[in-house]
Order: structure tokens, then sequence, then C-alpha cells
């Protein structure tokens, strides 16, 4: 049995949360931290969390299948929902499992600060490099705790919006005018923004056409219009039209994936200027998208565009709940960094999010290539550990 089985299997009988409202992170990290291999660390930085795990919570009553809208959100359910869980997954491929409920789940997406969705696509990455026991339980486990905590965001508006690029909407995004309280309470002040719907709606675009589809999934190049505030080499990370490809009709869906991609850049280099405020609650603006942008490959392609617009709506969301109003100079680029001293750095902090951020940093670095992205991880290291 693998490491990350190993470790699955020790954590199946710990809950989603700990002290009624904070996630559980030591599934999500230590998935992380096998795939940046450091599976030796493990044991060890499960040791340390241990005291941060709670029990599984029991059941109250089985979740009927075409019921299931009563208790969705309702966190008193969640073990219910975790059984649930259990059962379909017994009976039926994970991925038809994960189809089913993926467009249940998305509008809800902020649930438990966006770690169902996190803890989804940790899950969904591990099962598409190997498919064990261990690994669907964890799935429904990820899927369990969306439903439990699901929290739909204030509405985006109809449009039609301007064409833009990701770092452009992120600074567009308003903020919440109260910032003293917790992520429920800075979401609810969406629906009083009279900017929200518009900054929600205007979903970034990219100009990665059709013929390059194929690449899509492996790929996922970020927005051609990407401004110099992410950094200079963001323009090397866009794929540009060439003669081949000029004229050619661009298919929306083949397009998700790069979209996704720039939308997840993006907020890796804003937390670099941004992350000041708030270094750990502002992570979630990269990891949440990044999650949806993992989960890709084993969802049906109709689902693709849906989950285009909900991540982009999380990340709107978290920037408009913890970004600061100003931002500082980015960090940066060390000649000495590379993805391997960035994951490292995030290891030796102990941190749960700083790993989980230079995990969607790397990830964000290979597809691009932009060394400002490991600066922005690094960065979030540090502030995470002050």
């Amino acid at each position: 049995m693998s490491m990350l089985d190993e470790a699955y299997q020790q954590l199946r009988h710990s809950g989603p949360e700990r002290d009624g409202w904070l996630s559980n992170h030591a599934p999500m990290a230590v998935e992380a931290l096998v795939r940046h291999g450091h599976e030796a660390e493990v044991p060890r930085w499960l040791d340390g969390y241990a005291d941060r795990l709670e029990e599984r919570p029991r059941g109250i009553a089985p979740i009927v299948a075409d019921e299931w809208r009563d208790p969705l959100g309702d966190p008193v359910r969640t073990g219910d929902w975790l059984d649930h869980f259990d059962r379909e997954l017994a009976d039926e491929p994970w991925r038809d499992v994960l189809a089913r409920w993926w467009p249940r789940l998305l509008p809800g997406i902020a649930a438990g600060a966006t770690h169902g969705v996190i803890r989804v696509g940790h899950a969904v990455r591990a099962l598409l490099d190997q498919e064990t026991a261990p690994r669907v339980t964890e799935l429904g486990q990820g899927l369990a705790y969306w439903a439990a905590r699901w929290q739909p965001l204030a509405p985006p508006g109809a449009g039609p919006y301007p064409v833009t690029d990701p770092r452009t909407a992120l600074d567009a995004v308003p903020r919440v005018p109260d910032q003293r309280a917790g992520i429920r309470a800075r979401l609810a002040q969406l629906a009083e923004l009279p900017h929200w719907p518009a900054a929600a709606g205007a979903v970034p675009e990219t100009t990665v056409t059709s013929a390059l589809s194929d690449a899509a999934v492996a790929c996922a190049v970020p927005d051609t219009t990407v401004t110099s505030a992410l950094s200079d080499a963001a323009v090397a990370c866009a794929v540009p039209d060439t003669e081949e490809t000029a004229g050619v009709d661009r298919d929306p869906e083949a397009a998700v994936p790069e979209r996704l991609a720039g939308i997840v850049a993006a907020a890796v280099a804003r937390h670099g200027t941004h992350g000041y405020a708030n270094p750990v609650m502002l992570v979630h603006a990269a990891t949440a998208p990044n999650a949806v942008l993992r989960t890709l490959p084993a969802l049906p392609r109709v689902l693709w565009a849906p989950s285009l617009a909900a991540a982009w709506a999380a990340t709107a969301a978290v920037t408009a709940a913890y970004a600061p109003a100003v931002g500082q100079l980015g960090p940066p680029p060390g000649p000495e960094l590379d993805a391997a001293e960035v994951m490292r750095r995030a290891v030796d902090s102990g941190d749960a999010h700083a790993i989980k951020f230079a995990d969607a940093g790397i990830e964000t670095y290979a597809r691009c290539g932009d060394p400002g992205l490991l600066a922005a991880s690094v960065r979030a290291t540090e502030q995470i550990a002050a």
C-alpha cells in the first residue's frame, strides 16, 4: 500500500471539521506532500496534526436518494452525508457518482470556506493517478463535507460584460465593507455590494483557440492578455494565435481549462501583492479554482462551462472578502528558487495552508514557467508562518 493510501486509511475515521467549523486539512495536505516527493514527511506531519482531528460524526437518519435537497447545507447531517457517499461509492464507479453530484454541489462552492471543493480536487487528482479503495473513500468524504456545508454565493449578473484578463478582473472585484468577521459574515455582504453581480459575472476570457484543445487539460495555458502586473514573464506563458489557428472557430468548452488556469495564475500572483492582510484565507482564491481545474478531466464535458463560472465566483468572493484595498510590491523572483525549494520551505513551515498554496503555485508554474509564481508562493509561506 502506498504512503498516501496508508495516510487515507489512518484518517478515514476522522471528521471533516473540528471545533464546530474549522476544516480538517490533513487529507489535502498529505496528498500534496506525496505529490511533491515528501512521502517520508507524512508520518511526522500527521503526528503533529493529530490533536486537531476529531472523530467522524455519527449519522442521524439515512439520506433518501430523491430527497437530497432538504439536508443539503445542514452540518448537523454531516454523519448522514458521510454514510450516504460511502453507500453510493460502494455501488457505483466513482466517476459516475462525481458526475451526478458535481452539478448539485457546484452552486454551493463556498462550502466550508471552499474546503469542500478543494478536498474533492485533491482526491480526484489522486484517483486519476491510481484508483484504490482508500482514494475512493476519500473522495466520498470530500463530497460529504461539501454537501453538509453547501453554501451558495450571491448570484452574478446576466451581463453582457466586457472581455478582460484574469488579473484585471481580480483588480475590479469590490471589497466587502466589514472585514472584521469570519468568512460566512463576509460572504453574506456580497448581496449588498452594488458591483458584485458584474464582478462575479465577468468570467475572465482567454485567447487560446479550439485548435489547441487536445492539449487543453495537460497544458492549461493562461490568458494571452495577462497584464504586466502579473510579471514580465507572463506573456511568455501565453499561447498566441498563429497562422494555423487564426480564424479557427473557438470552442468555448475547449477553452475552459486555459481560462481556469489563467484565473489560478492571477490569484497566485496577486497573493504575492495582497496576501499580507490575511495570508491564510486569501490562499483559497487560488486553491479553490485549482481544485476545479484538477477535476475537469474526470467530468463530462458538459459540466466544464458551469465549473468555470463557479470557480471564478469563488475566487472573486474570497478576493472580495479578504484582499486589502492596496497591494504591496510583488516579491522579486529569486534565481535560487525552483519548485523543490518552494515546497521544501512550505513543508518546513508545517502549515497545511502553506503546503497547499505551494502545491498550487508549483502546478501553475509548471504550466507556464513564470518564476514570479514561485516567488509568490514563498512569500505566502513566510507570511503564513509569521
